[in-house]
């Protein structure tokens, strides 16, 4: 990607590249090649919603991985990704949707689908807000991922922030599309715990989402907001939930004094399931 096109008009630019992922196009393709390459081998399923951590990737990097890794698979199929993430820094009412065209990463453009947003501007948990986008890392960090293991896509980003599991399903459930949707929620799980009580805690959590049970905390999961919309729409839609990694930055990153948790989940319809 060119300097320049991080400044077209209507495109997003990363704001987070060079701190949570390289910013160097060669360094982060390579260190994604190593991370995908890493992780176990797919479970055999196809895939129609992830939960996955939205750290340093030298922190949740790995874990990370796990879950994108098997959707190279679904590369040919998959042509739109609905992406939401929690708000950090901006507080928001509802779920906000960019008014910009694309977002850049160093690996290039992606398209954010128009459509998409128009199909759910209706919606009165929906509003538009570049602000609540411009600094946001929860959805920066799952792009390269995807980009990484996808082929060509459109985005549909959303940022989380004060809303209820209901509504946030009623805006998955008019996205829900087909095979051609993937769902990503991006959340990571406890936060500056000690060691053994973030894993404690963690499995508590995982438990939870696996039996698809839409009631966790924010001390549970900094994306709880989502998380719960997705696992109400999981259950409508008749999906499984499957606990792909769990571990935590004392596992990956040294210091297990104070650790943040992260998870990998995969939701598929048994429909789906490829044996």
């Amino acid at each position: 990607m060119s300097h320049s096109t991080a400044e077209t008009p209507g495109v997003r630019p990363a704001a987070v590249a060079g701190s949570f992922y390289p910013g160097s196009p060669a360094v982060l393709a390579r260190d994604l090649r190593s991370l995908l390459a890493e992780a176990p081998p797919a479970a055999g399923f196809r895939a129609k919603a992830i939960i996955a951590p939205h750290a340093g990737y030298v922190y949740s990097g790995p874990i990370a991985a796990s879950v994108y890794a098997p959707l190279h698979a679904l590369r040919e199929s998959i042509r739109r990704v609905v992406l939401l993430g929690p708000t950090h820094r901006v507080a928001v009412n509802g779920l906000a949707a960019p008014a910009v065209s694309a977002f850049a990463t160093p690996l290039g453009v992606v398209a954010v689908d128009r459509a998409a947003i128009a199909a759910i501007a209706p919606l009165p948990q929906v509003v538009v807000s570049d602000a609540a986008h411009a600094l946001e890392h929860s959805l920066e960090v799952q792009l390269p991922f995807l980009q990484a293991v996808l082929e060509q896509f459109a985005l549909v980003p959303l940022a989380v922030g004060r809303a209820s599991a209901e509504q946030v399903a009623e805006v998955l459930d008019r996205l829900w599309g087909g095979d051609e949707t993937l769902i990503v929620i991006s959340s990571d799980l406890s936060h500056y715990l000690p060691y053994p009580v973030a894993r404690a805690t963690d499995s508590e959590t995982a438990r939870q989402i696996v039996a698809l049970e839409p009631r966790l905390d924010h001390q549970q999961a900094c994306g709880a907001t989502p998380v719960n919309g997705l696992l109400l729409a999981a259950r409508r839609h008749g999906l499984k939930a499957q606990l792909i990694d769990l571990r935590n930055s004392g596992d990956t990153a040294g210091d297990r004094s104070r650790v943040v948790g992260y998870g990998a989940f995969a939701f598929s319809s048994e429909l789906d399931d490829v044996h």
